[in-house]
Formats: structure tokens, sequence, C-alpha cells
């Protein structure tokens, strides 16, 4: 009787520790943007279809706001109705059409205040190092990423605000697409 409680207090610990464990975890600003880039390197590795970006189902509404997830979809409802290509018109992870992952570094760069940071992602693609931002907003307590920056050109460029931009047709706008 007494091993048997010494057992079962024994789990019950074990399993506190194990939630407060995945609590801090998830509570971290920059987790959605380690496994964004784990789902990303997964998708590069993959040959033929299946495995999705970090934008897209399974991944978006796990990693991303509810308003930019909302704009994501409205994108790939674009492409599907139009044929055409969205707003995101580059792997915004990537910053860039193609790339690859190595040495990256992903590190929290200010905040977290007031439900809001910014993480920064740093890596090697193709020999040039890469440097995307991350802005971060607490959701029902879990971080999530509410935009991401890339800079091109010399230029920021926001996906939000490529994403928030109107599209030529689209059900979503009343003008049904035609291909």
């Amino acid at each position: 009787m007494i091993v048997r409680q010494g057992i079962r207090r024994g789990m019950a610990a074990g399993i506190v520790v194990a939630a407060l464990i995945r609590t801090a975890a998830a509570a971290e600003p920059d987790a959605p943007v380690r496994e964004g880039y784990r789902v990303t390197v997964r998708s590069l590795a993959a040959t033929g279809p299946g495995v999705q970006p970090p934008w897209r189902p399974p991944h978006r509404d796990r990693l991303f706001s509810r308003s930019l997830a909302a704009l994501l979809a409205r994108d790939d409802r674009f492409q599907d109705e139009s044929g055409d290509i969205g707003h995101v018109e580059a792997d915004p992870f990537l910053s860039g059409q193609d790339g690859e992952v190595k040495s990256l570094r992903v590190a929290v760069t200010a905040g977290p205040a007031d439900g809001r940071a910014e993480v920064a992602a740093r890596f090697v693609s193709f020999g040039k190092p890469v440097t995307v931002r991350f802005r971060m907003v607490e959701e029902d307590g879990a971080w999530r990423i509410d935009d991401i920056v890339n800079r091109l050109d010399g230029k920021d460029v926001s996906v939000r605000q490529a994403l928030s931009r109107p599209y030529a047709c689209g059900s979503f706008m009343g003008k049904p697409c035609r291909r």
C-alpha cells in the first residue's frame, strides 16, 4: 500500500514537471519560429507532394496569429480560385524563391513586453547570410507569428502588408475569377 502511494505520487509529480516543461517551452516567443524552420527544413528535403510549408495547413493555425492566418488563408483561396500566384510570391521563411537553411540561429531580439516580441532567424542560404525578422504576439496564452519581415533590395518587406492588399478577383472580393 505504501509503495503504491509512493508510485502514484511519483507519477503525479512527473506529470506536473512534464506539463511545466511543455508550458515553459510554449511560453517562449521564439518557439513558433523554431517550429516553422523545422517544417521548412523538412519541406526542403521532401520530394513530391505532401509536406506543406509553415504558412499552410496543418501548421498555419498553430504557428500564426488568427489575423495573419486569415490573411494567409485568403491568399491560398485566391490562388485556388484564380490559378495565379498570390501576394506571397516567395517563401517568407527563406526570404526568397529558393534557398537552404544552414547554421540556423533563432533569438528573441526585443521583448517580450505587453504580449509582443520580435524574433530574428539568421542562417546561411547558398553561401549568403540571411536574416528574417518575426513579429510575435501572444494569443490565448501562446506565442504566434503576427508578421514576417524580409529585407529585399535594401527594403523591409512585410508579409502582413503584402497580404493586406486587395486582389483582382476572388469570391471574398465579390468578383469571381475567370480561369
